[in-house]
């Protein structure tokens, strides 16, 4: 039990959210458009994380913003019909909002799908501070966006926990000096996670609320 913890960052994408399928999918769009069946699924789970940009351009440099053009407007149009919150994220995140807790979001992805994702799940009720790739110049794991989500909620880093499914999150939070902690249903495996040295791991989100002390503050 961590109880000096009062300030908790989630990545979204594959953390709060299970995003992955649409994810996979769009990527598989945009690339068939350029490379036809170049790419299966294994190819591309390297690239969920990081922003499309720099994913793309890792494959194509002078195509890579026509290819987040396409992945966008394709990853919009099926968001609602394959978004959906990964089991006890909503109960979990509503506990620490009742408790005080403060709460932002830290993501890769720019804010106008970040806060679909969040309306889509009624999780936009908790969130006050999100901060995206729209707000900064580095995205994790530059400490960059942690520290203005910090910033915002008027939060010390030593008080404050990163929670992700990727190693982004895990090395943005050693970087801005907070707590870190992983998630086990990450799409690239517990295993893998562990790799960064998170100070924990999540089996369910739930077990959340015991590392910070719900119920025995």
């Amino acid at each position: 039990m961590t109880e000096e913890i009062n300030t908790l960052l989630f990545d979204l994408d594959g953390t709060l959210l299970d995003t992955n399928e649409l994810i996979i999918t769009s990527y598989l769009h945009a690339f068939d458009q350029f490379y036809p069946d170049r790419f299966k699924r294994e190819d591309v789970l390297p690239f969920l994380g990081p922003p499309l940009i720099d994913a793309f351009a890792s494959v194509d440099p002078e195509k890579a913003e026509e290819m987040v053009e396409i992945y966008r407007r394709f990853n919009t149009e099926k968001h609602d019909m394959l978004v959906h919150e990964f089991e006890g994220v909503y109960e979990t995140i509503r506990t620490l909002h009742e408790n005080d807790f403060k709460l932002a979001i830290v993501s890769t992805k720019i804010r106008k799908t970040v806060l679909q994702g969040l309306a889509l799940t009624n999780l936009d009720e908790f969130f006050d501070v999100i901060v995206t790739l729209d707000e900064v110049e580095k995205a994790k794991p530059d400490p960059e966006p942690l520290e203005k989500a910090l910033a915002a909620l008027g939060s010390k880093p030593e008080e404050a926990m990163m929670i992700g499914d990727n190693y982004h999150d895990i090395l943005g939070g050693k970087n801005a000096g907070t707590y870190t902690c992983g998630v086990s249903w990450s799409i690239k495996g517990a295993d893998f996670l562990k790799q960064y040295e998170p100070d924990y791991m999540l089996d369910r989100m739930s077990d959340l609320l015991d590392i910070v002390g719900v119920g025995r503050r």
